[in-house]
C-alpha cells in the first residue's frame, strides 16, 4: 500500500522561503556600513589603550553623514580620534581653511599645512588640551582631539594615522 501525501502549494512555498533564509548568506543582513571601512584606519597606538571603534552613518534624501571614533588613553593622557564625512565635517572647514593664527597666553590656534594637508592646531598651555583638525577633502575632515599631553606629542600621534587611506576611503564614501 503506498501512502500518498498530498500537501498544499502554500506549505511548499512555505517551506522553500524557510530554507531559503536559513541558508542564506548573513552577509547582506551585516551589511557594510559606510563608517565600518574607517574602523581599520584608526589604528592601535603603542603605549596608549584604545576603545573599540564606534561610528555612525546617516542617509537622508538631501544629505548623508558619515563619523567613525576611536578613543585611547594612557595614564591621565587622552585621545579622541574621529573622521567625519558630510554636512558636519562641511561645518568644520572654515576653520581649518581660514588661515587663523591666534596666539595668546593662554594658547593658541594655526592654520597650517602638514603633509600637504590643510590643518588647524589649537592648544590650550593650561590644560594641556587641543585638537588638530585635518582637511580630507571638501567634506571630509579628520580631527585629534587630546588631553593631558603635549601638542608635540599630539601632533607625532595624528601623523601616526594615514591621512591618505583616510582621504581616499572619504571618496568613496560621499
Amino acid at each position: 500500500m503506498r501512502l500518498r501525501i498530498f500537501v498544499k502549494p502554500q506549505y511548499w512555498a512555505l517551506c522553500f522561503f524557510a530554507a531559503l533564509l536559513a541558508f542564506w548568506p548573513l552577509s547582506t543582513v551585516r551589511a557594510d556600513q559606510p563608517f565600518q571601512r574607517f574602523e581599520p584606519l584608526l589604528i592601535d597606538l603603542n603605549g596608549w589603550k584604545g576603545k573599540k571603534p564606534e561610528g555612525m552613518s546617516m542617509q537622508m534624501s538631501d544629505a548623508s553623514m558619515t563619523s567613525a571614533t576611536r578613543e585611547y588613553e594612557r595614564g591621565s593622557g587622552q585621545l579622541h580620534a574621529s573622521v567625519l564625512v558630510g554636512q558636519a565635517a562641511v561645518g568644520a572647514l572654515p576653520q581649518v581653511e581660514s588661515g587663523m593664527n591666534i596666539s595668546t597666553s593662554e594658547g593658541h590656534a594655526i592654520s597650517t599645512t602638514i603633509n600637504g594637508m590643510p590643518v588647524l592646531k589649537s592648544y590650550n598651555i593650561a590644560d594641556k588640551s587641543g585638537m588638530l583638525i585635518v582637511a580630507l577633502s571638501k567634506s571630509a575632515v579628520f580631527s585629534l582631539g587630546y588631553e593631558n599631553i603635549s601638542e608635540d606629542e599630539a601632533l607625532a600621534l595624528a601623523e601616526k594615522f594615514d591621512w591618505k587611506a583616510l582621504q581616499q576611503m572619504a571618496a568613496q564614501i560621499k
